[in-house]
């Protein structure tokens, strides 16, 4: 826990920032690379562009590779099927059917599943603030999924978004249990062993390989959104302490949907703009009890 003294507020929310801008942008970029690439090839390819990456940067710091326990192993392994192979598959496949701008918003139930997961399996203890505001954001979501006398399509693509998203809350959970280790060879193992994973499935299952522009921009894309997003926001963790990056990295899935807006040109309608304000309130109610127990906060 830090104290007032050992905050660095300056790198921090600047770190803290561009962590959850950076993840913001990666579902609207996902979105614009569809087209081009099919679901299971690009949620390969943007975790290999975060390995492959993040690979080069160690060898370049020469970064000591840790020793890890057999049990945390395991861990590691269920973070990668899951929260690598999995809810990645799981969000590409959503995007193909709803807007970049609901994707975004949707991806705020990764903090509901997180919470109710480490209460349910990991001995977490909640407020009633908190949950509140889990379900302010589940209404949200409700609220995006509910288009009378739209396609299933739309339907189906939110299922598929919320499910990726409580495969993140177990690999966040799984992921606090091995956080002792160095942060760039955690996202090593997971990145290159589920984007290996994918793209060797998205082949065996004859899903064509890109052409080299597409292929670049996936890789850039998972470097620098996946890849040195989680890096910054782990030293936006050193500076600031746990609970005032969560209160920062909350922002990701507005800025990705103010994004989707800028970059996609797409418009919300009056479910996108309750869901957004039912959501952000959720988001403050969740942050209030762990903001209040820190000390330090000003």
């Amino acid at each position: 826990m830090k104290s007032r003294d050992a905050i660095d507020w300056p790198r921090g929310i600047l770190c803290g920032m561009a962590s959850a801008g950076l993840f913001g942008l990666s579902t609207p970029l996902s979105k614009r690379l569809l087209p081009d690439i099919r679901p299971m090839m690009l949620a390969g390819l943007l975790y290999l562009g975060a390995g492959l990456g993040l690979t080069i940067l160690s060898l370049v710091t020469r970064r000591t590779w840790p020793t890890f326990k057999r049990a945390d192993w395991w861990r590691l392994a269920i973070v990668a099927a899951v929260g690598g192979f999995l809810s990645p598959l799981l969000l590409m496949l959503g995007l193909q059917r709803v807007s970049g701008l609901v994707a975004s918003l949707l991806l705020n139930l990764e903090a509901v599943a997180t919470m109710v997961l480490a209460v349910t399996f990991f001995r977490d203890r909640l407020a009633g603030s908190e949950w509140l505001g889990a379900a302010l954001i589940v209404a949200g979501a409700i609220v995006l999924g509910y288009r009378p006398g739209s396609l299933a399509a739309d339907q189906w693509g939110v299922l598929a978004i919320a499910s990726a998203c409580v495969g993140w809350g177990l690999d966040n959970n799984l992921t606090q249990r091995v956080s002792s280790y160095d942060a760039v060879a955690i996202v090593q193992v997971k990145a290159l062993s589920a984007g290996t994973a994918n793209v060797l499935l998205a082949l065996a299952v004859r899903q064509q390989f890109p052409s080299k522009a597409p292929l670049g921009d996936a890789l850039l894309v998972g470097f620098f959104c996946y890849g040195i997003s989680i890096v910054l926001d782990v030293y936006a963790l050193r500076f600031l302490g746990a609970a005032r990056e969560a209160a920062i990295f909350a922002t990701a899935p507005f800025l990705g949907a103010i994004a989707a807006i800028v970059i996609l040109g797409e418009r919300g309608g009056l479910s996108e703009v309750v869901a957004g304000i039912l959501m952000l309130t959720g988001i403050v109610a969740f942050r209030q009890r762990r903001r209040a127990h820190v000390e330090g906060w000003p």
